[in-house]
């Protein structure tokens, strides 16, 4: 099966490359940079040999980037069986006093790429009537927070843009699923302060989404909810 990940360099992308790495699946990836991206991707032939990668660079915020990409797949690569709509940006702030035009360079990344993506690689998912698409979305899709600020508005967003996603494709026999993860062991987190243990690990977000890619044909798991045991962390 393909599998297409966007943002596979590092954190919950990489850790799901891995992932499906384990079990063989061809894997087409992206990232904004090429080397961490070609390093993941050494990475994961070493250790999973039987298993095939294309990597790209990709700045999933630009729509002509983006499009290419998905043509590039399709062309090179093949059909998805499953996308991973992983790209993001983060950054703490306020809508009252954050920098002018954050909330269009949040959009353009969080949202307008994995609509662009999506759009690009559906046609042949639909013609074959099979498939499953992850948006990686947030905790931050179901309520602000006060340092929420575009980031919480482009989450929305996209939880917006899954759940419309699912009805349409519904049809066609395609499977959509929003994945919500709260706090999440990244590379943001280094110099936190916060204990990795204490919150969840990107594996786990992997372990998830694979489980649900696995299912029988008429099982669709629509939402992913996960969140530390013992609550949010703010990385602040």
């Amino acid at each position: 099966m393909i599998v297409v990940i966007t943002g596979a360099s590092k954190g919950i992308g990489k850790a799901v490359a891995k992932k499906f790495a384990t079990y063989g699946h061809t894997l087409a990836l992206c990232a904004r940079n090429i080397q961490p991206l070609q390093a993941a991707s050494g990475e994961l032939k070493a250790a999973h040999p039987q298993c095939t990668i294309y990597t790209r660079a990709v700045d999933i915020s630009i729509k002509e980037d983006v499009i290419d990409f998905g043509k590039w797949i399709l062309s090179e690569v093949g059909t998805p069986g499953v996308i991973i709509n992983n790209a993001a940006y983060f950054i703490n702030s306020s809508i009252h006093d954050e920098e002018d035009g954050l909330l269009e360079k949040m959009l353009t990344t969080n949202l307008n790429g994995a609509y662009h993506l999506t759009r690009t690689l559906l046609p042949p998912m639909v013609n074959s009537r099979q498939g499953h698409i992850f948006n990686i979305c947030s905790i931050a899709s179901f309520r602000g927070n006060a340092n929420g600020g575009s980031y919480s508005i482009s989450k929305f967003a996209l939880a917006g843009l899954t759940k419309n996603l699912r009805e349409e494709l519904k049809p066609h026999n395609i499977k959509v699923t929003g994945v919500y993860p709260g706090s999440v062991y990244t590379d943001s987190w280094e110099g936190s302060g916060v204990q990795p243990q204490s919150i969840i690990q990107a594996s786990d977000i992997a372990e998830l989404i694979y489980t649900a890619s696995q299912l029988s044909a008429q099982a669709c798991v629509e939402d992913i909810i996960i969140r530390p045991l013992e609550g949010e962390r703010f990385n602040s």
